[in-house]
């Protein structure tokens, strides 16, 4: 199998980490067939098609679901029908094949949707998204509360995080393989920071944000074209405090495209954003955002999988210094993206505020976090 490895040039931290998680969670080729399931039958499956059988890869329409495959043809034709049907039946682990015959006008997809593997089909609330949620980025909208020390050049103190957040799909057109397609979504999230060594916890900041992402996924590839919203609010016992800070009422709508790769357990992502509109008007507009994951598939401690992220972002608002989050940890539940899960995960932190009107701030954190969703 030929492939494909995109170094960028990162600094020091990023390689550091990089190397860390490389240790943590070694991968090999049969951890990423475990995986498998649907997935690994399904790219299985299409191999023989187009390799042993040569079929055309936009003359079918592949979906596996607990072992079970349907293959969609858009001509009938009953000796290739016949010969799939051989081919495929010894297969380990498929339990049953059913092909069936569409018009072509009904589902064979036009030019543009050949090339972006889209068929005709799709449906409507989709579970889960076609975009991985970023492990390690402090703004991926989840459930989750974290404790942490928080230190910057002014205060010390304990932090509460806790985030409210969820990506709801709407409309979802298949791709011509299982697991592929274009995706329609509104996602959501609250972002609230507490001071818990003040005499009542006082309420720092709170950022809402609200978006609509364009997600789409071919093979190992994926892409988040996102249009959103973010407002920021200091707490009122911030502000009613002897050293509260002067008001910035932060607020603005960025679009955002990020590209993600994936290989044997491992991804790495880049991409940024602009602001389209903003308060303060001085604000920089543009921004950079990469990164690098694992995602494990064998069980480590109490069933729970080895997961990780180094995210890094670069803000022109703050000369392009590079702000760094990481986060290794252990994952329970359903891996794949649309099942609940639970994660466990120690965090660490360096760089300029990710949250409210302190974006001028240099700060650092680490603790534990627990977060919970898709």
């Amino acid at each position: 199998m030929l492939m494909r490895i995109i170094c960028f040039r990162i600094p020091g931290r990023l390689c550091a980490a990089s190397l860390c998680l490389m240790l943590l969670f070694p991968s090999s080729p049969a951890e990423a067939a475990n995986r498998g399931g649907d997935e690994f039958l399904t790219g299985y499956v299409a191999s023989i098609l187009e390799r042993d059988l040569h079929w055309e890869r936009d003359s079918y329409i592949l979906k596996i679901v607990n072992g079970v495959a349907t293959i969609t043809l858009f001509k009938d034709d009953p000796m290739r029908q016949e010969a799939a049907d051989k081919q495929l039946r010894a297969i380990d682990g498929l339990q049953r094949i059913a092909i069936v015959v569409k018009p072509a006008d009904a589902a064979k997809p036009g030019a543009v949707s050949r090339f972006m593997g889209i068929t005709g089909e799709g449906e409507a609330f989709p579970t889960g998204d076609l975009f991985r949620p970023l492990i390690a980025d402090p703004k991926q909208p989840q459930f989750f509360v974290s404790l942490n020390g928080f230190k910057s050049s002014e205060v010390r103190y304990t932090m509460a995080s806790v985030g409210f957040g969820e990506t709801f799909g709407m409309y979802r057109f298949f791709g011509s393989r299982e697991g592929n397609g274009l995706q329609l979504s509104v996602v959501g999230g609250l972002f609230a920071q507490f001071n818990l060594d003040s005499s009542s916890s006082d309420l720092i900041n709170a950022d809402y944000t609200i978006g609509i992402p364009v997600t789409y996924r071919y093979g190992d590839n994926s892409l988040r074209l996102r249009l959103y919203h973010q407002s920021s609010h200091l707490g009122d016992e911030l502000l009613l405090s002897d050293n509260h800070p002067e008001r910035v009422n932060l607020s603005y709508e960025a679009i955002e495209l990020i590209y993600s790769r994936e290989w044997r357990g491992w991804r790495g992502y880049g991409g940024g954003e602009y602001l389209i509109h903003k308060e303060p008007d001085d604000l920089e507009p543009l921004s950079a955002h990469w990164g690098i994951e694992y995602r494990g598939s064998k069980s480590l401690v109490w069933n729970g999988r080895p997961v990780g992220g180094v995210d890094m972002k670069s803000l022109e608002e703050n000369d392009w210094a590079i702000d760094t989050s990481v986060k290794v940890g252990l994952e329970f539940g359903h891996p794949n993206p649309g099942q609940r899960r639970l994660r466990l995960m120690a965090q660490w932190y360096k760089g300029f505020d990710p949250y409210g009107q302190f974006y001028n701030n240099d700060i650092e954190y680490y603790g534990l976090g627990l977060s919970l969703g898709f």
